[in-house]
């Protein structure tokens, strides 16, 4: 297989489809691959700058070791696909829908995953610090070890879910904290969700 770019303008030349490519140590800026679909694609230890993939679509794709800047990710649908081992900063994921996937060991600060799907998705040792999970709609969706300091989660509903092993630190609720109705924190959590709310806890 070519390089990413070449790759993409074959398949805009092909039915708009990327089949089993492998693209290692791809480094690469400004490139469109919105509305796209790409099939059991491997992306290894890729660094892509300024790129555009709004509205395309992963089906069994693997990222390990990947980095992104400034890419636009909004309205795309990934299904049986894994991240592991990336950096995706600042991503635009916006109404993204995720299904049947892991993320794991991922670095996913600054993120905007706002009125995204998450179904039967599993989250591991994840960092989402500052990141807008808001109006989201969350289906048997586990996230374990993961870092949630000061990521809003306004409006997302978190019931069910054992956030026992994550960090809630500065996290941005409603007033009432409905977000966490029917989840499962720690002790140490309660006192934050406490804080919120405006209530004292003596030690």
């Amino acid at each position: 297989m070519s390089g990413l770019p070449e790759a993409l303008e074959t398949a805009r030349e092909a039915g708009e489809v990327l089949s089993a490519a492998v693209l290692s140590q791809e480094n690469a800026e400004g490139l469109d691959g919105s509305g796209l679909d790409f099939r059991d694609c491997r992306f290894q230890s890729c660094r892509l700058r300024n790129c555009d993939f709004t509205g395309a679509a992963f089906y069994g794709c693997t990222f390990t070791g990947c980095l992104l800047e400034n890419c636009r990710l909004s309205a795309t649908y990934w299904k049986d696909c894994r991240l592991s081992g990336c950096k995706w900063d600042g991503a635009d994921l916006r109404r993204s829908r995720w299904k049947d996937s892991v993320l794991e060991e991922t670095l996913l600060r600054y993120v905007n995953f706002s009125g995204g799907v998450w179904e039967r998705i599993s989250v591991k040792e994840c960092d989402f610090t500052e990141s807008t999970l808001s109006e989201m709609r969350l289906k048997k969706a586990a996230i374990e070890k993961t870092d949630l300091t000061g990521a809003e989660l306004f409006r997302t509903s978190l019931a069910g879910m054992d956030l026992t092993a994550c960090t809630l630190d500065r996290i941005v609720l409603s007033e009432t904290c409905r977000e966490l109705k029917g989840a499962v924190i720690n002790a140490a959590q309660a006192a934050v969700v406490a804080r919120i709310l405006g209530i004292r806890v003596e030690p």
